[in-house]
């Protein structure tokens, strides 16, 4: 398909458009760029939730059931569930697309699992270029659901408009949540599988750490803390409810345009960086590199100064 072809299709919500489309950006080939420009206007209505937080705390089953919920509501859906890179093809494991595969089927869902490819923050570089695909085609909602990798996971913050960190009750958690910046992020805090015991020490701990931010400013919004167990459909329609209180709070401070002005900010850094590095990394200066570790071992050159000896030749050629 053209790139007129599938803006076009786009606008149906052609499930082998977006795939397609998909597929472009994140294999970042030459139509990449043209795409994302022509989908540039239509960008802009989806609302975008990121969902984190550790290994096993329920994520999948959290967003499978929030999905059924927006459905239930009559808005469509589109996921991103971001899985490790498989060590053998470099492509996403696919747990979360089995583990979704329920709503999978339905014509206003959308999942695509994609791998990290190295991504630190557990959230694929390519994956907010798939959330504009996604705007594009006029989803309502775009969900990201990210592997749970601690304290690298922060970067979904940068991605979504609401941001849930989703904890389970056993000790330690919000310890960890605490060390690893999790509190930062987080618009709000799920305390998922709360049939267990210690679900209501997990809340209280959680609310007493989150009182020591508070500076009650006039626009300062405070993180809840909500129980849910999803796998039982408990707690889902507070979820929502959260989501939308966070959502009419941003929009009525303005901060939304704040935050997606940084999103966009962060996005042009994440880029030129790339550029960059492509443009750098020649054969002859990766051949140098190669040709100075030997003195640089030998602490008869410092890596500073090769560094800046590879930066001086990269400046001369411009």
């Amino acid at each position: 398909m053209t790139i007129p072809e599938i803006t076009s299709l786009l606008a149906k919500r052609d499930r082998r458009a977006v795939a397609r489309a998909i597929t472009i950006v994140e294999n970042q080939g030459p139509d990449s760029g043209p795409l994302l420009h022509t989908l540039a206007p239509k960008l802009g209505n989806a609302y975008r939730i990121g969902i984190t937080g550790p290994p096993g705390a329920g994520k999948s089953t959290l967003t499978a059931e929030l999905t059924k919920l927006l459905r239930s509501k009559g808005k469509t859906v589109g996921i991103l569930a971001v899985d490790p890179t498989s060590p053998f093809t470099g492509g996403a494991l696919l747990g979360d697309r089995i583990r979704m595969g329920e709503i999978a089927m339905d014509e206003g869902v959308y999942v695509r699992s994609m791998a990290t490819r190295g991504s630190l923050g557990g959230l694929s570089a390519k994956a907010k270029d798939a959330a504009d695909v996604l705007d594009a085609a006029g989803f309502d909602f775009v969900l990201f659901e990210t592997v749970g990798v601690g304290q690298s996971e922060l970067d979904i913050a940068s991605a979504a408009d609401t941001t849930i960190v989703v904890l389970v009750p056993e000790s330690g958690d919000a310890v960890q949540a605490m060390k690893s910046g999790l509190m930062e992020i987080a618009d709000f805090f799920v305390v998922n599988k709360s049939d267990r015991e210690g679900a209501d020490n997990a809340v209280r701990a959680l609310k007493t750490i989150l009182s020591f931010r508070v500076t009650h400013a006039a626009e300062e919004w405070i993180p809840p803390v909500i129980k849910t167990t999803a796998s039982k459909n408990i707690g889902m329609e507070d979820v929502l409810r959260e989501i939308e209180s966070h959502r009419q709070h941003l929009e009525s401070t303005g901060q939304i345009l704040t935050r997606r002005k940084e999103r966009e900010r962060e996005r042009v850094h994440e880029l030129v960086e790339a550029m960059l590095r492509i443009d750098f990394w020649t054969p002859e200066r990766a051949a140098k590199l190669e040709s100075e570790l030997e003195k640089i071992t030998a602490h008869e050159k410092t890596s500073f100064d090769l560094a800046n000896e590879l930066i001086a030749e990269f400046g001369k050629k411009g």
